[in-house]
């Protein structure tokens, strides 16, 4: 059922600054939520899996355009959505990829998004923010909208960073970006719906994490 309202609420089309990966994704934010609490029966998280955010599209086009921190290494993308970056890191030559989300329909999204790429990523349903990082590589697309995501999310960045992992975050200027830990790689132009954001192009920034 899921995989099934995935396919009936979006399309398949090229992401606007990583069009090397299609992903299939959704015209209407609001509208799109309405459908998704009717047809689950119940209060549903936000649908961010139906659309290429700012901060993953700047990530993922990171990582394609440096295939080298990818290649043959495994990867987690944290809270991963569409799985976009998820996609690109799997098109960087990594090893193995997670994708983590705690929507069940963005699992199925990001399962159904990998194959139309012809890639495999390993979808994981899970909150896995009070674990050990274990990947070698750790990425993270637009992860600090609030107080709270942003304590539990850099906690768990860092962490990883101490581990030995390489940590890459991508954001485009969100209020709570901790930018104390944090080193600035790269600035993106990303064009974004209208209907998410308040501009049509965010100027968006890699970083990686400091331990």
């Amino acid at each position: 059922m899921t995989a099934q309202f995935v396919l009936s609420n979006t399309h398949l089309t090229p992401v606007p600054l990583v069009p090397e990966v299609r992903l299939h994704l959704a015209d209407e934010a609001i509208e799109l939520w309405e459908r998704t609490e009717t047809d689950q029966g119940a209060t549903m998280p936000p649908p961010f899996w139906a659309f290429a955010w700012a901060g993953g599209q700047a990530l993922a086009r990171y990582t394609l355009d440096r295939k080298a921190l990818i290649d043959g290494r495994s990867v987690l993308d944290l809270a991963a959505g569409s799985g976009l970056v998820a996609i690109a890191a799997m098109k960087a030559g990594a090893a193995r990829v997670t994708a983590v989300e705690i929507d069940e329909l963005a699992v199925a999204a990001i399962a159904i998004n990998a194959e139309a790429n012809g890639v495999t990523v390993t979808p994981l349903l899970a909150d896995v923010l009070e674990r050990e990082p274990d990947a070698e590589v750790v990425l993270a697309g637009d992860v600090f909208y609030s107080r709270e995501m942003t304590r539990r999310m850099l906690d768990y960045l860092r962490r990883a960073a101490r581990a030995g992992a390489t940590v890459l975050v991508g954001d485009p200027g969100r209020a709570y970006l901790p930018r104390e830990h944090l080193t600035l790689l790269a600035e993106y132009d990303v064009p974004v719906p209208q209907t998410l954001e308040d501009a049509p192009v965010k100027r968006t920034t890699v970083w990686s994490v400091n331990p």
